[in-house]
């Protein structure tokens, strides 16, 4: 009984003068404070979100981002108790202050009443259970959006907890001084609390008992139990800081590895820095970037300054992709996307044959001084292993080299504008050359296309004779009229006449309908007669009463047919030698010879060899799908330039696009070029030296190339870039017969 009247006092004084009057003052005060609080952090909050409503609209409506971000973050600045701002327009964010994304379930949370009257609601965070006062403010009447603020009110909460401290402190004065009273009455009670004391005087963080075991009455129990439960709660809290001493630990380890990532980001930035070209660029981001990440597949997308093409780098090569879907879709891509994110490669604006297997991309934006330049992507398979970290040095690495690359895009563009202006000055109408004997060439097409002059264009097998025929159409008034081309060697005696002048049903066995000629054909237009030399002499008769009076009949015909078309002859024989023996009419060939255009041998303008050779690598390796070749090696370009080209222009494209279609890698070698041309490496001194005269040339260089076709005709007539039948004249013409 005596123990239950000291418990009972000690209890008595206790709770009614500490735990009492402390939880009634407590109660009230911090009620009515709390209440001051919170009513003066809505009237903030809605005052700040009028105000921010007022400033945003302006922005909003003269679409500003950049202010609008610029006014959100100066906000977040002036008042700590804004945790979050964000815009909401027609259902999409247009500016926010989160650094990790918007939480979905923040968007549907809160709205405004209507259009001119704000909404509050209390909200409590998910992720780490922080409450705010979301005010959801309309912008323009709704017009320019709502304005949505997160006000903490960890603020006021933290001052209604100051407030219960202080009048816990105070309690805990009153507390003591009863203590101090209480003392005198149950000093003599007290000796088992000393020996308690005693017990645990020796316990520390190293010195943990499982339990202290002191006896002295039913409250001194009551204390021990007390204690060995205080006991194991630090016991647990030693447990707890040992396992955060660890973390704090492997946190160090983490920022020695970022420290180190940015030490290095800073290294490439100054090495990439002088590096001249995307080539260079690209292969030293690859090799460097791969020593950082676990993902070895990358690309580097660049887009033009002008937006009109795409120069994709990968693995040190680059090409050029001059695709408007592509640039368009890579601007759209561009508008979704300002940070580093994960794609398809669905999403990518150019289709990357490397990134096929790949599940997901890295999509890295770049950016210098506002311009967007491209992005460098990272091709992850499906177990990949990129930490965000690693990501962020990647991220921090491009935008470092941003202006390099910038630099190189620049290059890239004036060298492509250097090469295109070389095109020009050496192309004309399809012809390319810049020889002085080509000028001369281009000049008199210039005098001659607008004429109706006939003319006669002569030079050796395989000068472009077609082609300056072509150009002169083009040239002409009648460029928008009929271009016919007729082979006259390629047609037998009896046909060739039916073929340029047309026959009527019944003219011989076979006519079963009328049809008409070539030079109706042309009608308007430009006939050109290739190989006017082979013509039979009664075909010569009737094309030279078609010269003069610009008329003929169809074979078994009576009607006579006008025609309005201009005539332009080619032949790669001497006419002047062939009206000697009897061959050619001189009164065909004064007619044909009003205006007489002479091309020059290929060997007689070397010079434009190079240029030739840069225009065929570029068509055929297109043709055969061949983008990895860039150029051709030196030491074939010698040799191109040392042989004597008795087949011409047509020779070396059929060369070159031999070359091609055996080429391996970047360079055009001389071992993919034909046989003919691996005789001698040293130049084509081991070759037989062509006769001086036209028909010794022709002459050599058909055997020549007879000899490298194992003399198989039909690939003979395939690289001279002849039909067999031409072939089959040419040998009975110079008396060639097979071994």
């Amino acid at each position: 009984m005596r123990k239950f009247t000291i418990r009972y006092k000690l209890m008595l004084l206790v709770l009614c003068l500490v735990i009492g009057s402390g939880t009634i003052i407590t109660q009230v005060v911090t009620r009515y404070y709390g209440e001051a609080l919170k009513a003066a952090a809505l009237s903030d909050a809605e005052k700040t979100a009028r105000l921010l409503a007022l400033r945003a609209a302006d922005k909003v409506l003269t679409n500003d981002r950049v202010g609008l971000h610029d006014l959100f973050d100066a906000q977040m600045k002036i008042n700590p108790q804004v945790k979050y701002l964000f815009l909401v327009r027609d259902g999409r964010v247009i500016a926010h202050t989160f650094e990790s994304g918007i939480p979905t379930a923040l968007l549907s949370a809160n709205a405004p009443l209507n259009a001119d009257t704000g909404r509050i609601e209390h909200i409590v965070s998910v992720r780490d259970g922080r409450r705010y006062l979301d005010m959801a403010w309309p912008v323009f009447g709704r017009k320019a959006g709502v304005l949505r603020l997160g006000y903490g009110e960890a603020g006021y909460r933290r001052a209604i907890s100051a407030l219960k401290i202080r009048i816990w402190l105070i309690t805990l004065a009153v507390l003591l001084i009863a203590l101090f009273f209480s003392h005198l009455f149950i000093v003599r009670i007290t000796r088992p609390i000393s020996r308690l004391t005693g017990a645990v005087k020796g316990i520390d963080e190293t010195n943990l008992p499982e339990k202290i075991a002191v006896s002295g009455g039913w409250e001194i129990e009551r204390l021990v139990v007390v204690f060995n439960h205080l006991i194991g709660r630090l016991r647990e809290y030693t447990g707890v800081l040992r396992a955060n001493a660890l973390s704090l630990a492997e946190k160090n380890t983490e920022l020695d590895r970022i420290h180190h990532q940015t030490r290095m980001s800073f290294e490439i930035s100054q090495e990439i820095s002088v590096l001249p070209d995307l080539e260079a660029v690209d292969a030293f981001l690859t090799q460097r970037l791969g020593e950082t990440i676990t993902c070895k597949k990358m690309a580097l997308l660049v887009f033009g300054s002008g937006r009109n093409r795409v120069y994709t780098c990968i693995g040190g090569h680059v090409s050029a992709i001059e695709n408007p879907e592509a640039v368009s879709r890579a601007s759209g891509l561009v508008g979704k996307h300002e940070s580093p994110v994960f794609l398809s490669n669905a999403e990518l604006p150019v289709s990357i044959t490397d990134f096929k297997d790949a599940e997901r991309i890295a999509f890295f934006p770049l950016f210098h001084q506002n311009e967007f330049l491209g992005a460098f992507c990272i091709g992850c398979p499906g177990d990949c292993r990129c930490l965000a970290s690693e990501l962020h040095v990647v991220s921090l690495i491009l935008n470092l080299s941003a202006g390099t690359i910038c630099r190189a895009r620049n290059r890239e563009e004036e060298i492509r504008e250097l090469k295109h202006r070389l095109d020009q000055s050496s192309n004309y109408g399809g012809i390319i050359g810049k020889d002085p004997k080509m000028h001369a060439i281009y000049n008199l097409i210039e005098d001659v296309a607008p004429s109706e002059a006939t003319v006669l264009i002569t030079g050796e097998s395989g000068t472009g004779k077609e082609v300056v025929a072509h150009a002169i159409h083009d040239k002409s008034g009648r460029s928008d009229g009929p271009f016919v081309v007729i082979n006259c060697s390629t047609y037998p005696e009896t046909l060739l006449e039916s073929e340029l002048f047309g026959y009527e049903k019944g003219a011989f066995t076979g006519a079963t309908g009328k049809k008409p000629g070539r030079f109706e054909e042309a009608e308007g237009g430009t006939i050109f007669l290739d190989e006017i030399g082979e013509i039979s002499a009664a075909a010569q008769v009737k094309l030279l009463r078609v010269l003069q009076s610009r008329k003929f009949e169809r074979l078994g015909g009576q009607k006579t047919i006008a025609i309005e078309a201009r005539i332009i002859a080619a032949t790669n024989v001497d006419l002047v030698n062939e009206i000697k023996d009897g061959g050619f009419r001189e009164d065909l060939y004064y007619r044909l010879n009003v205006i007489p255009i002479h091309i020059p041998a290929l060997r007689h303008r070397k010079n434009d060899i190079p240029l030739l050779v840069r225009h065929f690598i570029h068509k055929f390796k297109l043709l055969h799908e061949k983008s990895l070749i860039k150029r051709i090696d030196p030491g074939a370009m010698r040799v191109l330039l040392n042989y004597d080209w008795p087949g011409n222009v047509r020779e070396l494209e059929n060369c070159i696009e031999h070359a091609v279609v055996l080429a391996k890698g970047e360079d055009l070698l001389l071992s993919d070029l034909p046989p003919v041309f691996r005789v001698a490496t040293d130049g084509f001194s081991a070759l037989p030296q062509p006769e001086e005269t036209l028909w010794g040339t022709e002459k050599q260089h058909l055997i020549q190339v007879l000899e490298a076709c194992d003399w198989n005709k039909t690939q003979a007539a395939r690289r001279l870039g002849i039909g067999r039948s031409s072939l089959y004249h040419k040998l009975k013409r110079f008396r060639i017969a097979s071994p």
